[in-house]
């Protein structure tokens, strides 16, 4: 195959797929292809509610005539519309399910939908996380049933690990170095060529689709541990009536120290992808004792929030009972309206779950995407929640509008300041982790 033929398909346009069709119809005749129609029609308004993207980027490469030949980016839900193209990037999520084991459905559902227009000599190619030897042992023979073609004989797959990081205006797409993967020596160098197209801080050519898919659970899984041993400390440090991010200041003098911070865990790489690299452990009859040990640790620490806050408001005689809590946040991370695995979750479960009326505001959050996910009703108006003062005020997620909120205004008198991420003047806070 040749680049100057290459007809590309994004499959999924989410916080991974939209910038990356972007980047490609600067260069490459692109179709964005997602299930979700409203998604399509948020798109074709230049509006992306991910805010990955801005208007300007989406309507600087969007084909007003989506039938038109040349680059540019044409966006469907009909999966006819991409039967031509030749090369299809696969950016659907990979969840975890209840039992915290790989929940392969959206991958598998558009793989089964790319059997269906798979034709000789086209090239598929996986960015959607997965533990190491997915996409050949679960993908690849989908491709091949539904198809009837054979694989690395009429058709080849690659593997790029995603490294978007949402909400970070800084180490977007194209700055961060892309980890490239092909099913034969000519498809690696293939696949490499294609996103060195778009990539300004270059690729890495991994040996093996195997190490690409490693190398993507492995940077998640080193976090999380890394998280996990400052949190446990913070779980520590908190019996002995230490504060955490005093010793980590202390500590982290030494020129070979890791600054992590204690926190929530959450999101949809770090606090999943350690289960696909565990769930591929343990089919290889190895039981990862450091990877789930972390996370069960993270998985603790929005009860552990919980828990310390209701202490203090014993302590200050507050009455747990129909007490008014205020949580700032429900966001997996500041500055970003991605609230898929949130922790912050927990927090507000297990005050609930104490008694406590809790509020939740956010303005970064979609309040129909929470409700549906969890059943909780969040606040956006900074307005309504002035009209209330809070026995307990947790900041949860560090967006940048509460740092200039007025904490002192939704407080009683002897109301409780909890700063889980550190961000607080000391002066005004009860405690942090």
């Amino acid at each position: 195959m040749n680049l100057n033929d290459a007809k590309i398909a994004v499959v999924g346009l989410g916080y991974v797929g939209l910038p990356l069709a972007l980047e490609f119809a600067k260069h490459f005749p692109t179709i964005g292809y997602d299930i979700s129609q409203t998604r399509i029609n948020e798109l074709n308004d230049a509006n992306d509610l991910t805010r990955e993207t801005t208007a300007e980027e989406i309507k600087q490469v969007l084909k007003t005539n989506p039938a038109g030949e040349g680059k540019g980016l044409a966006l469907t839900v009909d999966v006819e519309f991409i039967r031509d193209s030749n090369i299809y990037i696969v950016t659907v999520p990979t969840p975890i399910d209840r039992s915290k084991k790989p929940d392969l459905g959206p991958l598998i559902s558009a793989t089964t939908m790319l059997g269906t227009v798979l034709k000789k000599g086209n090239l598929v190619i996986y960015e959607s996380t997965t533990y190491p030897g997915c996409t050949e042992e679960e993908c690849v023979p989908v491709l091949e049933k539904v198809s009837g073609l054979k694989f690395n004989e009429d058709f080849f797959v690659g593997y790029s690990p995603e490294r978007i990081n949402p909400g970070d205006k800084v180490n977007t797409l194209v700055k961060i170095k892309k980890v490239t993967s092909g099913s034969t020596p000519q498809v690696a160098e293939f696949v490499d060529s294609l996103y060195r197209t778009i990539i300004e801080a270059g690729t890495f050519k991994a040996s093996s689709i195997k190490v690409a898919e490693a190398s993507k659970a492995i940077e998640n899984a080193q976090r999380d541990v890394n998280i996990s041993f400052v949190n446990e400390l913070a779980i520590i440090f908190e019996k002995l009536g230490i504060d955490t991010n005093d010793v980590m200041e202390a500590a982290g003098t030494k020129w070979n120290f890791l600054k992590y911070k204690p926190g929530l865990v959450g999101g949809h790489c770090i606090g999943v992808d350690p289960y696909y690299l565990a769930y591929k452990a343990e089919q290889a009859g190895y039981l990862p004792n450091v990877i789930l040990s972390g996370r069960r640790v993270n998985d603790q620490m929005g009860s552990f929030i919980a828990n310390k806050v209701v202490k203090i408001m014993i302590a200050k005689g507050i009455q747990i009972k129909d007490s008014k809590t205020l949580i700032l946040g429900i966001t997996f991370k500041e500055n970003c309206p991605d609230v898929r695995n949130t922790k912050v979750v927990d927090i507000y479960r297990e005050m609930s779950e104490f008694g406590s009326k809790v509020t939740v505001f956010d303005p970064w959050a979609d309040s129909a995407e929470v409700m549906h996910e969890y059943g909780i009703k969040t606040e956006n108006d900074i307005e309504k929640i002035k009209e209330h003062k809070y026995d307990a005020v947790i900041l949860a997620v560090a967006h940048d509008q509460f740092r200039e909120i007025d904490l002192g205004s939704l407080k009683n008198p002897d109301s409780v300041i909890y700063d889980c991420k550190g961000i607080l003047n000391r002066e005004m806070i009860d405690a942090r982790l």
